[in-house]
């Protein structure tokens, strides 16, 4: 039995998740379909993040056992099998015992604001035209990074053993009429982007202290969180793997 990982992305406005749930239009569940169509045998993948409705991915990974031989034009006929607002990039030959979850070293994500109206960014930021102190910003997602507990920052209803994360990059740039929020870290718990993305809000629009901030994150507590930012303003950017694990399969 080969293993192989896929490369995905996708515009996440029309499903309900990545990842498969009964009953629900997901991205996951398209990519096992094209599998399966393309092999004439039912393929179950695995994928390596989870992210919720609405949620866009430059790039996240899956993968799948097969004794089945690849196309040799297995990328075009995958994509020509998938919806329009998925695409496979890239397959890769991986060891028998890799996996796309619990392989991963890291990941980045990107949050985008837009501040004037554009139907044009429409699905892929959150309209927000309101004041914001790009200081106090860059303040509060510096001291991000000197925390590991992220409670606070975590939806109820997970199923995680632990809340401790290592916050590699937490940083907002301005470009041009877009704000962009960069975060990498070794793992991210449910609706943690988007409860920092909230929450740093506030405190750029000046309704939050910096120390009040300090205590939300130290209280453990999600109420004192903000999760209310929308998912399609959202992008998991890349998965980070150990250097040499994939090799792009020799077609």
């Amino acid at each position: 039995m080969n293993r192989y990982f896929i490369e995905v992305g996708y515009k996440g406005a029309a499903f309900s998740g990545f990842q498969v749930q009964e009953n629900a239009h997901t991205v996951q569940a398209e990519v096992d379909r094209a599998l399966s169509t393309l092999f004439r045998a039912k393929v179950e993948s695995t994928g390596s993040s989870r992210t919720d409705a609405g949620v866009n991915a430059r790039q996240n990974f899956l993968h799948f056992d097969t004794d089945l031989p690849l196309h040799p034009q297995f990328l075009y006929k995958i994509n020509a099998i998938l919806p329009a607002d998925v695409v496979l990039n890239q397959i890769y030959s991986v060891p028998a015992e890799a996996h796309s979850r619990f392989d991963a070293v890291g990941r980045s994500y990107e949050y985008t604001l837009y501040t004037h109206k554009d139907p044009f960014m429409q699905d892929r930021g959150y309209f927000f035209p309101y004041n914001l102190n790009m200081d106090a910003l860059q303040e509060a997602a510096e001291i991000i990074k000197s925390y590991e507990d992220f409670t606070t920052f975590s939806k109820r209803n997970t199923q995680v053993h632990t809340y401790i994360c290592k916050i590699e990059e937490s940083l907002w740039r301005r470009e041009g009429e877009r704000i962009v929020y960069n975060v990498t870290a070794n793992r991210f718990l449910r609706g943690m982007v988007r409860g920092l993305v909230g929450t740093m809000l506030r405190v750029g629009r000046g309704k939050l202290t910096m120390a009040q901030f300090r205590t939300a994150i130290e209280s453990k507590d999600c109420t004192n969180a903000d999760f209310a930012v929308p998912g399609h303003g959202l992008f998991l950017m890349k998965v980070h793997y150990p250097e040499g694990l994939l090799t792009p399969y020799p077609f």
